[in-house]
């Protein structure tokens, strides 16, 4: 026989289970756990085995649980169990598992009485139970017998503790009836862990073996030491009747015939014995599914909305439908169209934030990076003026010229253009690159039809392909039109005369204008020195136009140091073994210390393009790299010695002539480059793809191939529309169970501060309770007083005093009066019979004076 209320559950929980199931979530319910606490021999075990409904837990007198117990409760077509212990031995006979629970047991603790607290777990599958998590463990005691240590008491509170703290633990407090409540462990440490009392019910067992003439009733009605959910009395099968296989039915017919026949109990049988606690508890299940319902409703109802703009256009598809693949093949083509629009002209919906790309990329290759390749051909002074001094030698051949020869500027400055081509061809090759990149990017969305996204991509990189060659023979053409005729009338040309009063070593660097100071670029740097100077840190670096400082932060108020850049020059640095950085360097072009005794300073970044980006900087600065010296050394003396004044003044006029004409070609260059490729190629490119695109789409093949779906497009679309109409039947189910379940509310509060003033001494409990004017003599309950022990006093005593309410102010004090149940602890043993005013009891005559 199974417990029919946990079976009337089972569908309701199966149902929840396969909606979630059918979206592929759990449906994390957390059922509460349900564990049993009490003394020795209280009858826990039989109040779990009559939850569950099975005869299978070990039985017998003294301390028979002496591990936990940890029985995990798993719904299932087959009825057996499993021990964690023994992996895939599964065990029928429930008769079985008793001895199998009582043999791991001894193999743990022995067999002399000892305890453990490493837990036996054990699983009971059965189409009777819900997925739960039952408990059942050792007694309190409080005395150590055979092989048991002598903190047994401490020992096996920290075992309960261990479970019963947990928010989801329901806690059945099992008190025997003939033993005095007042002196309930279970009470008490369900108290500790319980304050409010919403998880506490108090099960009094053994009701069937109280004195004759005694009974429990103020107990269960709850008047006499009172709980918030209140006690359920129950009547187990005694070990005579388990020893004789007195099956539960039959346990549960005669605890029903005991109720319904004493007299003390019969006009409350219906809330008696264990199918009301099984009702009880079932309820708490019932309230935590209900509690747990919004939760998932509102999970299922968020995932519901974030389904219905993509499922919206999956609702009524037709995947043979030649107009949809129609109107799918021009969609996607102007969605093409416009995200790679987009991504080139910049847009502010979708903005990648973790790199650069598109158009800030192409942006940054044409204004940082190619005028960096182009001062870096330009500047190398030294090749440069061993150049023009060779050049005025051949033009004048035998004969020492008396002028400085045109013939010998135009053949260096047409040589300096012609260098122009590599960099110009590199920043095309650049460009290309990312246009490629972004082409791919784009067509990510075309993912849901492979053919077609393999064919744009094919056609539009084709496409640009083509556009690169005109583009170069463009960009070639336009460095021949600068070699094709030097124009020395240019209105930027500075001519002979004031190229033979210039010195470009000499030159000053311009100074704005006060209060302008241009700020070129800032952020963040690794300043590279040695660990014995201090090692590297990470400052704020600030590059202005005439400077670079660096602080601690980027606040900038605690300045670290400024460094001028006049004379400075950068160079390659070459990172470490074991350095993830890039590293370039700072150094001054006449040997002097720039910072502190450092000749160089070395600067990291993280990334090579921040490397480049920095060195870009510094151009617009004016602070240049340094220049490879090739071969210079053989040629520096012969080159020293055979250059006359009249040679040097020359070479210094025209190499001034070729800087300020080469500046004029950069300056050109560096304006029409840009223009050239985006005219030539991306501008011809957006064009092409919303013009073009799709009428080289169609002439490639067939439409119906060409937008055939992928198998996982098909398998998402599948299960999206599985997943749609699963969360709106979850959504109905949760609803019909709302509709279909009732909440029982929490029992209000009750003064149950008793639990708190009776824990220190409990010894003292009976004669505490008697103190408060039992409506009854002791000796009408039982034929002898008994011991502090005998539960008698305790059951006799009303949950209100008849003295007036004065008298107890004045004997107990203020608390008396909040708490009736609550004693001092020195009262005398057998106050019951004292009249309050006895002169014992001076203390209260301070109260009232």
């Amino acid at each position: 026989m199974g417990n029919r209320g946990m079976e009337d559950l089972i569908p309701l929980i199966n149902k929840l289970q396969d909606a979630f199931s059918s979206i592929g979530q759990s449906c994390n319910l957390d059922l509460p756990q349900i564990a049993v606490v009490g003394g020795q021999s209280a009858g826990k075990s039989s109040v779990l085995e009559n939850f569950v409904g099975r005869d299978f837990l070990p039985r017998g007198s003294g301390i028979v649980t002496r591990r936990p117990l940890i029985l995990q409760l798993c719904f299932n077509k087959a009825e057996y169990a499993e021990f964690l212990h023994c992996k895939g031995k599964k065990f029928v006979d429930f008769e079985e598992v008793r001895a199998e629970i009582e043999a791991e047991t001894d193999r743990i603790t022995g067999s002399n009485k000892g305890i453990s607290p490493i837990p036996i777990n054990l699983r009971v599958y059965s189409p009777h139970v819900l997925n739960l998590t039952l408990i059942d463990l050792p007694g309190m005691t409080k005395v150590a017998v055979g092989d048991q240590p002598l903190d047994i008491e401490h020992q096996i509170r920290d075992m309960l503790l261990q479970f019963i703290t947990k928010e989801s633990c329901l806690i059945l407090a099992v008190t025997p009836a003939n033993q005095d409540l007042a002196n309930s462990d279970a009470l008490k440490i369900a108290k500790e862990v319980d304050p409010q009392g919403l998880r506490t019910i108090g099960v009094i067992t053994k009701l069937d073996l109280m004195d004759e003439g005694t009974d429990a009733k103020d107990i269960l009605e709850n008047k006499l030491l009172p709980l918030r959910r209140g006690y359920i009395g129950v009547v187990n099968r005694s070990q005579k009747d388990i020893d004789g296989k007195k099956d539960i039915r039959a346990a549960l017919a005669a605890e029903r015939k005991f109720f319904l026949s004493h007299p003390a109990y019969r006009h409350m049988a219906e809330r008696m014995g264990t199918p009301h606690l099984q009702k009880q508890l079932n309820q708490q299940l019932t309230n935590h599914i209900r509690d747990t319902l919004p939760g998932l409703r509102s999970k299922l109802q968020s995932q519901l909305l974030s389904l219905e703009k993509e499922v919206e256009e999956y609702k009524n598809f037709r995947p043979d439908d030649p107009t949809r693949k129609t109107k799918a093949l021009l969609q996607m083509v102007q969605q093409f169209g416009v995200d790679f629009e987009k991504r080139i002209e910049g847009s502010g919906d979708q903005v990648d934030t973790a790199e650069l790309s598109g158009g800030a990329k192409i942006n940054r290759i044409f204004h940082e990076r190619f005028p960096f390749e182009l001062v870096k051909i330009v500047f190398d002074e030294k090749e440069l003026r061993r150049e023009i001094s060779h050049a005025i030698k051949n033009v004048h051949g035998v004969r020492t010229g008396l002028f400085t020869p045109d013939l010998a500027f135009e053949a260096i400055v047409k040589k300096q253009i012609i260098k122009l081509k590599e960099p110009c061809i590199k920043c095309i090759d650049l460009v290309i690159q990312e246009l490629i990149n972004t082409v791919r990017q784009c067509t990510c969305k075309l993912g849901s039809y492979p053919r077609l996204r393999e064919e744009t991509e094919r056609i539009v990189t084709t496409y640009v392909r083509e556009r690169e060659g005109k583009t170069k023979d463009q960009v070639m053409l336009l460095i021949d039109i600068e070699l094709s005729y030097i124009n020395t009338n240019h209105e930027d040309f500075i001519g002979f005369a004031n190229a033979q009063q210039r010195n470009p070593q000499n030159k000053k660097r311009a100074i704005p204008n006060q209060g302008e100071i241009l700020v070129i670029r800032k952020g963040w740097l690794t300043l590279n020195i040695s660990i014995m100077k201090g090692g590297s840190k990470e400052y704020w670096f600030v590059l202005t136009a005439e400077s670079l400082s660096w602080y601690k932060d980027e606040e900038e108020k605690e300045k670290k140091y400024m460094l001028p850049l006049d004379n400075l020059k950068l160079r390659d640095v070459e990172k470490g073994f074991m350095s993830t950085k890039h590293i370039f360097g700072i150094f001054n072009t006449e040997s002097r210390n720039v910072y502190k005794d450092l000749r160089q300073i070395e600067l990291a970044c993280d990334t090579q393009e921040d490397v480049d980006s920095w060195k870009a900087s510094f151009l617009r600065a004016g602070v240049y790299p340094e220049k490879d010296q090739v071969d210079t050394e053989d040629t520096a003396p012969s080159e020293t010695f055979s250059m006359d004044p009249q040679l040097e003044r020359q070479v210094e006029t025209i190499r001034n002539l070729v800087d300020s004409y080469i500046g004029i070609v950069n300056k050109s260059i560096r304006d029409l480059m840009p223009k050239t490729i985006m005219h030539l190629m991306i501008n011809s490119a957006k064009d092409f793809i919303h013009s073009e695109l799709l009428a080289y789409l169609y002439s490639s093949g067939d439409q119906n191939s060409l937008m055939e779906e992928s198998a996982d497009q098909a398998q998402r679309r599948d299960e999206l529309l599985r997943m749609y109409h699963a969360l709106k039947e979850a959504l109905h189910i949760i609803g019909d169970i709302t509709t279909t379940t009732v909440s029982v509310p929490v029992p209000p509060p009750v003064n149950d501060s008793w639990m708190q003033e009776a824990s220190p001494t409990p010894q003292r409990r009976p004669a505490a309770a008697a103190a408060t004017a039992p409506s009854r003599p002791p000796a009408v309950r039982g034929p002898t007083p008994g011991p502090p022990l005998n539960p008698s006093p305790a059951f006799g005593v009303p949950p209100i005093p008849s003295r007036p309410g004065p008298p107890p102010m004045n004997a107990f004090g203020s608390n008396s009066q909040q708490d009736p149940f609550s004693a001092p602890p020195l009262i005398p043993s057998r106050p019951a019979r004292i009249p309050p005013g006895v002169p014992r009891r001076p203390a209260p005559a301070r109260h009232n004076p």
